[in-house]
């Protein structure tokens, strides 16, 4: 016969001393989308200049207010630097923020500039849990990144969720 305690139910997790970081939260905020150069290229391969230039004027740029566009090709063409120059020049008034590669390398590059940011020192001698299991493609360099900048500082660093985590570092 299952005896029961009346000691109330605590949560250890909640009780602990553990800091959670969650990657996810550095997320890029605006929404990210792709412009593929692939689309204005003849026979995807050659980039015509006056073609180009009339196909840009004719895009509508209000669609991308307050977007990252990701300027990029798809295909193996030779693309002038200039193209992705005059891409700039129309997105940059209503665009937060235009880059030069996909969408998924700007991801690794916001996350590079967000962690080159990140002060480590408000971790000093602490137990640090990196989140796992985000809902956001968070890239594997980040990981690496925080833990890189985290290890000098805290006690120990751990990866998962506070009730289930693998060790990673510990002083």
């Amino acid at each position: 016969m299952m005896q029961v305690s009346d000691k109330p139910l605590v949560n250890r997790v909640a009780a602990s001393s553990l800091e959670t970081i969650n990657l996810e939260e550095f997320f890029p905020k605006a929404s990210l989308l792709s412009f593929d150069l692939k689309d204005f290229l003849f026979r995807e391969m050659i980039l015509k200049e006056k073609d180009f230039r009339e196909s840009l004027k004719q895009i509508d740029w209000s669609k991308y207010e307050g977007t990252v566009l990701c300027v990029h090709c798809s295909t193996d063409a030779i693309i002038p630097v200039w193209a992705y120059m005059l891409v700039a020049s129309y997105a940059q008034p209503v665009c937060t923020d235009v880059f030069s590669g996909t969408t998924d390398e700007y991801i690794r590059f916001h996350f590079d500039r967000v962690l080159d940011q990140f002060d480590a020192s408000a971790y000093k001698d602490k137990k640090i849990v990196i989140k796992g299991c985000s809902n956001k493609p968070v890239p594997a360099s980040a990981y690496l990144a925080l833990t890189r900048i985290l290890r000098p500082f805290a006690s120990s660093i751990m990866y998962g969720e506070p009730c289930s985590t693998v060790p990673i570092f510990k002083k």
